[in-house]
C-alpha cells in the first residue's frame, strides 16, 4: 500500500473532518481581513502571509522559471510551498502524527545543518554506514547542509516545519539511493518523492525530463523512473526517518528497512557511455591499412 495511502487510514474520519473545519475557519477568519495593503502579521519568524492571487502569481512563475534553470534551487522551493497548501502539507504532517518517530520528529525539531550532523565526525565512520555515506555524497556533489533555503510561504507553523524538514532530508534521500544532483538524477529523485510525499512540486518538476537529451530521456523512462516508481509505493514514508539516530547504522540495511531498492548506477551508466564513445571515435581515427 502506498505510504500516503498508510497515513491515511490512521486518521479517523471525525478529527479529519474536526482539523479540515478549524483550519477552514482560520482561513475564512484570515482572508475577511487579509488583503495587499492590510496584511497580517507573520506566524513565525521569516513568514510571508500571501493573497490567493499573490500565491497563484509565485506558483505559475516559480513553475516556469525553474523549468527554464531546474538548478534554480529558490524557484523549486517557492514552488513546493505555493502548491503544498491546503491540502498536501497537511497531509505530510498527519502522517508524521501517525507515526511513533514522526511525533517525535514533531516534538524534537531537530534541523539538519552542518554544525548539527558534525561533518567531519561522519567522514570518520565506516565507509557503507549512513554517515559516511551522506558526508561522501556532499562532498563529491559540493554541496552544503546548510543552502536549504528557509520555509516562507506556508501560513501553519507547524507545516512549515515540516516542509523545512523535508527540504534538509532531501540530501538524505540523494545520499542513500546514490542519485547525482545532474538533472537525470534529480528527475529520478523527485519521482520517487512523489509517490513518497504526495507534494504536487515533486510531480511538476518533472516536466524538466523535456530538457533531456534524447538518449538521456530514453534512459530515464526506462530504468530510472520504473525503479522510482516500485521503490516509492512500497517504501516507508522517509519524512518519519530521524536521520540523526541513523548515522552509524549500516545504509544497506537501512535501505531495506524503508524497502527502498538501490537505483541503477547513473554515474557508472554515464562512464560506459562515454568510455564506449572514446573507443568509437579512436577507431574512426585510426588510419585504414591498405
Amino acid at each position: 500500500m502506498p505510504p500516503f495511502l498508510k497515513s491515511a487510514s490512521l486518521i479517523t474520519p471525525k478529527s479529519c473532518c474536526s482539523r479540515c473545519h478549524d483550519v477552514a475557519l482560520k482561513s475564512a477568519s484570515s482572508r475577511r481581513a487579509f488583503s495587499v495593503l492590510s496584511r497580517p502579521p507573520p506566524n513565525y519568524p521569516g513568514h510571508v502571509p500571501l493573497t490567493r492571487v499573490e500565491r497563484g502569481v509565485l506558483t505559475l512563475g516559480s513553475a516556469f522559471g525553474s523549468l527554464l534553470n531546474p538548478r534554480r534551487g529558490d524557484l523549486i522551493a517557492a514552488l513546493g510551498e505555493a502548491t503544498a497548501t491546503p491540502y498536501f502539507i497537511y497531509r505530510l504532517r498527519d502522517a508524521m502524527l501517525a507515526n511513533p518517530t514522526g511525533r517525535r520528529i514533531l516534538r524534537d525539531r531537530p534541523r539538519l545543518t552542518s554544525e548539527s550532523l558534525k561533518l567531519p565526525y561522519l567522514r570518520t565512520l565506516p565507509e557503507n554506514s549512513v554517515g559516511r555515506t551522506y558526508a561522501t555524497w556532499l562532498d563529491r556533489e559540493g554541496v552544503s547542509p546548510d543552502t536549504r533555503d528557509s520555509v516562507q510561504y506556508i501560513d501553519d507553523e507547524e507545516c512549515a516545519y515540516v516542509m523545512q524538514r523535508y527540504r534538509e532530508c532531501h540530501d538524505f534521500y540523494h545520499a542513500v539511493t546514490g542519485l547525482p544532483t545532474m538533472v537525470e538524477g534529480e528527475l529520478a529523485l523527485k519521482a520517487f518523492e512523489f509517490l513518497n510525499t504526495v507534494l504536487p512540486m515533486t510531480a511538476l518538476s518533472l516536466a524538466a525530463v523535456v530538457r533531456l537529451k534524447p538518449a538521456e530521456r530514453e534512459r530515464f523512462f526506462k530504468l530510472h523512473l520504473p525503479w522510482a516508481v516500485r521503490s516509492g509505493l512500497s517504501s516507508e514514508e522517509l519524512i518519519n526517518v530521524y536521520w540523526e539516530e541513523q548515522l552509524e547504522r549500516n545504509v544497506d540495511d537501512l535501505r531495506a528497512e524503508l524497502n527502498i531498492e538501490a537505483p541503477p548506477d547513473l554515474r557508472q551508466i554515464r562512464r560506459m557511455i562515454r568510455q564506449q564513445e572514446k573507443r568509437a571515435k579512436e577507431q574512426r581515427s585510426e588510419p585504414k591499412q591498405i
